[in-house]
């Protein structure tokens, strides 16, 4: 357990500093473009490409993307474009693809950066196309002031509160493997062929925390070993993609059927393009590998206890809130409980519920996105719940 407790907090030491610049970058988005920016331009299929160009180039691993992610969601964004931005940022980045040409060379690097462009395209075409959601990108009236710092602070605090459970659940499933996982598991898919080589790399890096840059010293060691470089490209794109934490996350705030798309599509795609590299530049000779062992800084150790803390406050929160709506319930009769129409993610049912919290007596509130349903306890009346369900957007019914 000594072993499990020490990677919990070496996978957090990885993981806060990218989740943290994501809120950070979703926080400066929501104040800083143009407001009705993101719902102009991130709707339909052009909105998608523009997308995906904007995240390619940000340094996001998996988890730091999903709070910008749901962040374009939140200021207007059509699935498919936060979905594609979703796929495509944690694929590449400007140190990732510096990082990749050093180590397995310019042809890896651009090949790594298409994938990215295609996938990343091809995810939020796909996810318009299946959920519809193109055609329910909201055309409400857009507030034309300027948020605050403080609003903007509080924006990119709730893009980590919509998901911190599902954090803490890859966090510990992501040390688990990383603690109990064969070590020889990536050595010995360099004797198994290609395709096998290609599955191993997926069953392996689809549930982990794969950091885009920090794997790059990794691939290349194990590609210098005689695994076929393209199962290193299946590593690099799915890793850094997807892992447990993320893919629940992806579910809470899209849907089920969004995370199928985003799944498979990163899925396919990957084995697509390692074929296509081994096909087209298989041949080609690896540099000499450097090897690479992480030690975490000062200031990432620093990112992971303010993360935890961050993390221990909203399960308190949510508890208290839990517990005393439960108290407000016996002692004040039933809740109110109304319908609500309009709302299609995780970000919108916790931007309402919000809202409801936040409104005069209320003493607790709750949103359930999946039943459509909004429950508020407290000295407040029926219509002044519906008034507040359409001042956030939504249709009471």
């Amino acid at each position: 357990m000594t072993a499990f407790a020490a990677n919990v907090w070496m996978v957090l030491t990885e993981l806060a500093p990218w989740l943290l610049l994501g809120a950070l970058i979703a926080a400066l988005l929501h104040g800083l473009l143009p407001r009705g920016f993101v719902r102009k331009h991130l709707a339909g299929r052009g909105g998608v490409v523009k997308a995906v160009g904007l995240g390619i180039p940000l340094p996001l691993c998996s988890c730091g993307v999903i709070p910008a992610g749901l962040g374009l969601k939140e200021d207007g964004a059509s699935d498919g474009s936060a979905i594609g931005f979703v796929t495509a940022t944690p694929q590449t980045g400007v140190d990732s693809i510096l990082v990749s040409a050093s180590f397995l060379g310019w042809p890896f690097a651009l090949w790594k950066v298409l994938a990215a462009l295609v996938t990343g395209v091809t995810s939020g075409w796909v996810t318009d196309a299946v959920t519809g959601s193109e055609a329910h990108v909201t055309t409400a009236p857009v507030d034309a002031r300027r948020p605050t710092v403080g609003q903007m602070a509080d924006h990119g605090v709730d893009m980590i509160r919509m998901i911190w459970g599902w954090l803490v659940f890859g966090v510990l499933v992501s040390a688990a493997l990383t603690t109990w996982l064969p070590a020889d598991t990536f050595a010995s898919l360099s004797t198994a062929g290609t395709l096998a080589a290609f599955a191993g790399a997926l069953l392996v890096s689809v549930p982990l925390y794969v950091c885009a840059t920090a794997s790059v010293p990794i691939a290349a060691a194990l590609v210098g070993a005689g695994m076929p470089t393209g199962a290193a490209m299946v590593f690099l794109m799915a890793g850094p993609a997807t892992n447990v934490a993320t893919l629940g996350a992806v579910r809470r705030a899209f849907g089920g059927r969004t995370v199928a798309v985003y799944l498979a599509t990163l899925v396919v795609g990957s084995v697509a393009f390692g074929l296509g590299y081994e096909a087209l530049f298989g041949a080609l000779s690896i540099g000499a590998v450097h090897g690479h062992e992480h030690t975490p800084a000062w200031w990432e150790h620093g990112a992971a206890l303010l993360l935890v803390m961050a993390m221990a406050w909203f399960g308190l929160d949510d508890l208290k809130n839990r517990l005393r709506g439960d108290a407000s319930s016996s002692a004040a009769g039933e809740p109110i409980v109304v319908g609500v129409e309009g709302m299609t993610c995780g970000g919108c049912s916790s931007r309402l519920e919000k809202v409801l919290r936040n409104a005069d007596g209320v003493t607790a509130a709750s949103v359930d996105l999946e039943g459509k349903t909004a429950r508020v306890t407290g000295a407040i009346t029926d219509a002044r719940v519906r008034e507040l369900v359409t001042g956030a957007g939504f249709d009471p019914v």
